[in-house]
């Protein structure tokens, strides 16, 4: 089965580079362009699946949209047999989700209907949930609406982070893609359609969405922490200047809401229900390091408050 594979992040790596160990014949790699990155933007950097495909020797397409006669054609040229998509970050237009004999399947990384959309690993940590996973899901037109081919499910542990568990979905990801294509190529997969009635929707991260707001519970806080670590950082502000928190737990303790309670080893901050203990700040511009070496850098931190 010939496969035209379209990603972009490091969370497609893994599906990439499974496919390629496990024998399958992936004709074209289409990627997005190469992007100024850093704080100046003076640097043109090629995407991670980009890095990976030159890397393997494989032929690679950059339009800046996936659409027109002329990628069309680039596509059917590949002679791929189904598209494969893992976060590649641009949502596919009919005419090219139909171009491949088998049409194109897709790593999504929760439990569809569970969450679609661009953001299911941040959400599951968002709204405490004790399970999540991968989908291999047949594309069309809906977002993240089609049938899906294959599941596989996976406990949250309880301090794992955004990072931690986008790494682990990345590879549960990449194992569930195999044994789907496995199965599609035996004609042994059941394609079940989702249940549209328990759709969730996991929303586009944005900066207000990270801040956090002390008249919260420190549960809720505590997750928020978690599910932005390491990018792309829950904020609050100290002194007027913004700082980011991670490694957050919560705490005995209480307090106005942001009130810094403790000042040891760790941070202990007051929520409007509980306290949470802070491991790490990273001030803006600074690299992130330890709650008591940021504390040495301030006078009398306890007692003062983050906002």
């Amino acid at each position: 089965m010939r496969i035209a594979f379209f990603g972009t992040p490091a969370f497609a790596v893994p599906s990439l580079r499974a496919l390629l160990e496990e024998g399958f014949d992936v004709t074209a790699v289409i990627t997005q362009p190469d992007r100024a990155r850093g704080r100046s933007r003076s640097q043109v950097i090629p995407s991670e699946i980009k890095a990976v495909a030159e890397a393997e020797g494989l032929p690679v397409l950059q339009p800046e949209r996936p659409m027109g006669d002329l990628f069309a054609k680039s596509l059917a040229h590949s002679g791929a047999d189904i598209g494969v998509v893992v976060a590649y970050g641009h949502i596919l237009r009919p005419e090219i989700l139909s171009a491949p004999k088998y049409g194109m399947i897709n790593v999504h990384a929760s439990l569809l209907p569970k969450l679609r959309g661009p953001a299911p690993v941040h959400w599951a940590i968002l709204n405490g949930d004790e399970t999540t996973g991968v989908s291999i899901m047949r594309l069309e037109a809906g977002l993240d609406t089609g049938p899906v081919l294959h599941r596989i499910e996976t406990e949250i542990a309880a301090d794992e982070t955004g990072g931690e568990l986008t790494e682990r979905l990345a590879e549960l990801g990449a194992e569930a893609l195999v044994e789907a294509l496995t199965l599609l190529a035996a004609d042994a997969v059941r394609e079940e359609p989702q249940d549209h009635s328990l759709a969730t929707y996991a929303p586009k991260i944005n900066r207000e969405l990270c801040r956090l707001e002390w008249g919260r519970d420190a549960a809720h806080l505590a997750r928020m922490i978690r599910a932005f670590d390491p990018e792309p950082g829950a904020w609050a502000t100290f002194g007027g200047q913004e700082v980011k928190l991670f490694g957050a737990k919560v705490a005995s303790g209480s307090g106005e809401p942001g009130a810094i309670l403790e000042c040891g080893r760790n941070l202990v901050v007051a929520a409007a229900i509980g306290a949470m203990e802070i491991q790490e700040i990273q001030p803006a511009g600074k690299k992130r390091m330890s709650a008591a070496a940021w504390a040495r850098g301030h006078s009398s931190v306890a007692g003062q408050h983050f906002s």
